[in-house]
């Protein structure tokens, strides 16, 4: 199972016992044969080589998310550090490392079967080391000009890319049957680093004496390291594990994969966007109200909520869940406009939960949402089905990250030109409608093509 240096040609046998060749001109820990849809070799050896791939992964997507969105608790402190950046300054800070890691998810997409699943963790995680150190020499540096300080922001862009590959890589390992429930955990951990950084990080600034932002980088520095070298130990590189451009190109041709795309921004796009902008969102809005430290309660919840959204769409249907979700997180704006009117705090709060806990879950219905959408649309061919579905998850994430730059420059516009959060949410409101009624005609109006199915 384990090659340290590969030959040039590997053969690789199915279950069916067709044999075929992977060139291999590539060294390190590889598995040439895998296939998890074989009863006896997922259960003798197949379940326990994928949850230990799995573990170190999810780890290592945890600290990408951690580091992708640093910079959007990090900006709440940077006025009293001596930073004298505008609001919609600091609002831009707060988008670039989204608008930069939505565009690597392509690209590191393609990079596990071209360099291995392990590999690539070690390498996507020891980049992690470029803003987490940027951050902590450039933070003690107050007259740092803003240009300067959004590149060392963007860089935390290569967080966002590692969702991409970490998925693509667990993808390989688990059979059909299981496949969801580990994606989902692999993406809930990740979605947790959201929660734990914007937890975490306000305690260890202010740790001690005075107030001390560098900390916000050196504390991932060591638990980098230790991903990178976990790794290195612990997982494997799949042979098997190949995806071709044209896949991509074939997929990226039909309307399904735009229409999940479209919607995934409204899903996934409203959960990272809210989860960066929401502590600078209460610091501007709320200046007398110290619930800043509370703002990791909104990807927390969110989150937690995604795994069950994907089991809820395994039982009524994806499309149901995703409607569903789109009613409540309208309502949740909806509510949090009514709170800004009145002043309160604790009704803002309660409203953004209550629209985290819905997109939390919408994310995972809409997932569920892609495997299904393509069997039925690719009758006789369950293979060309599987591999559509895969290139359409790696497009709908990073076209559905977009969503982390759009929210915080939506909500900066919004305050730059009106003086208030209030027509962003509108605005935001209203695509939540149209992304509701895109769900039901495609998917779930009777006469349509999939109304009969359980989408």
């Amino acid at each position: 199972m384990t090659l340290e240096a590969r030959p040039e040609v590997v053969t690789h046998r199915d279950r069916t016992g067709t044999v075929g060749t992977v060139e291999a001109p590539r060294r390190g820990r590889w598995i040439d044969v895998w296939d998890p849809e074989d009863g006896t070799f997922w259960a003798r050896t197949g379940r326990r080589v994928a949850r230990r791939n799995l573990w170190p992964s999810i780890f290592a997507e945890f600290l990408g998310f951690s580091v992708w969105q640093l910079w959007s608790i990090v900006v709440v402190s940077m006025p009293k550090a001596g930073f004298t950046y505008s609001t919609d300054q600091l609002f831009w800070l707060v988008a670039l490392p989204s608008l930069v890691g939505a565009t690597l998810r392509l690209p590191y997409t393609f990079a596990v079967p071209r360099f291995g699943g392990r590999n690539w963790t070690i390498v996507s995680a020891l980049l992690l080391l470029v803003p987490t150190a940027g951050l902590s020499y450039f933070l003690t540096q107050p007259d740092t000009p803003f240009w300067l300080m959004a590149l060392v922001a963007a860089t935390a862009g290569v967080g966002g890319g590692n969702f991409a590959s970490s998925m693509t890589n667990i993808s390989f390992f688990f059979p059909e049957k299981e496949k969801g429930f580990a994606l989902g955990i692999n993406a809930a951990g990740g979605n947790l680093g959201v929660a734990v950084v914007q937890l975490v990080v306000p305690i260890v600034i202010v740790a001690g004496a005075g107030l001390s932002l560098n900390r916000a980088g050196l504390l991932w520095i060591p638990l980098i390291v230790l991903a990178a070298v976990l790794a290195w130990k612990v997982m494997a590189n799949l042979s098997v594990a190949t995806s071709s451009f044209r896949t991509s190109v074939t997929a990226a041709k039909r309307p399904h994969t735009w229409i999940i795309s479209f919607l995934y921004i409204g899903t996934f796009g409203s959960f990272i966007g809210f989860s960066a902008a929401f502590p600078l969102l209460i610091k501007t809005t709320f200046p007398d109200v110290t619930g800043a430290g509370i703002a990791f309660l909104g990807a927390l919840v969110g989150s937690v909520a995604r795994p069950f959204g994907g089991k809820l769409a395994d039982l009524v249907g994806g499309a149901w869940v995703t409607v569903c979700s789109f009613v409540v997180m309208g309502l949740g704006i909806l509510a949090a406009i009514v709170s800004l009117n009145a002043g309160s705090f604790a009704g803002f709060l309660i409203s953004f939960l209550v629209l985290f806990v819905a997109s939390g879950a919408a994310n995972g219905s809409t997932y569920r949402m892609i495997p299904a959408v393509f069997r039925l649309t690719t009758p006789g061919d369950p293979g060309r089905a599987r591999r559509e579905a895969a290139a359409c998850i790696g497009i709908a994430s990073a076209v559905g990250a977009y969503g982390g730059f759009l929210v915080p420059r939506g909500f900066a516009m919004s305050t730059s030109h009106f003086g208030s959060l209030i027509p962003a949410l509108y605005v935001f409101c209203g695509f939540y409608v149209v992304c509701l009624a895109v769900t039901y005609f495609c998917y779930l109006r009777k006469g349509g093509p999939l109304s009969g199915e359980r989408v």
